[in-house]
């Protein structure tokens, strides 16, 4: 089954941009945490940044500045802006509930590939 659906990947060059997007086929979305990660070949997987259920925002250090986590209500979507795209960028970012008051916890998606080209 599918738990989360990511998209809005691709292949870029250096300082420009990309906005991912993270939506859920069975539940709402937007009632629950949402984290975006990222792994880069032969690489640990790491944490990018958090949107808890009410709106308050996390960044990891690399990121902070240059990427913006936001949601949408209404289209129960999560979205991660990347601006200033770094090479060191390129990975497979999936995005994960954090359950909290939401009922669905620890779901993942597929993924979806960025690439940035120096």
């Amino acid at each position: 089954q599918v738990q989360l659906v990511e998209s809005g990947g691709g292949s870029v060059q250096a300082g420009g941009s990309l906005r991912l997007s993270c939506t859920a086929p069975a539940f709402t979305l937007t009632n629950c945490g949402v984290a975006w990660y990222r792994q880069a070949a032969g690489k640990q997987r790491e944490w990018v940044s958090s949107i808890e259920t009410y709106g308050g925002t996390r960044y990891a250090d690399s990121v902070k500045g240059r990427f913006t986590i936001s949601k949408d209500t209404v289209k129960d979507t999560v979205y991660l802006q990347m601006n200033s795209l770094k090479p060191e960028d390129t990975a497979m970012y999936s995005c994960k509930t954090n359950g909290g008051t939401c009922h669905y916890d620890n779901y993942w998606g597929q993924g979806t590939q960025v690439s940035v080209s120096s």
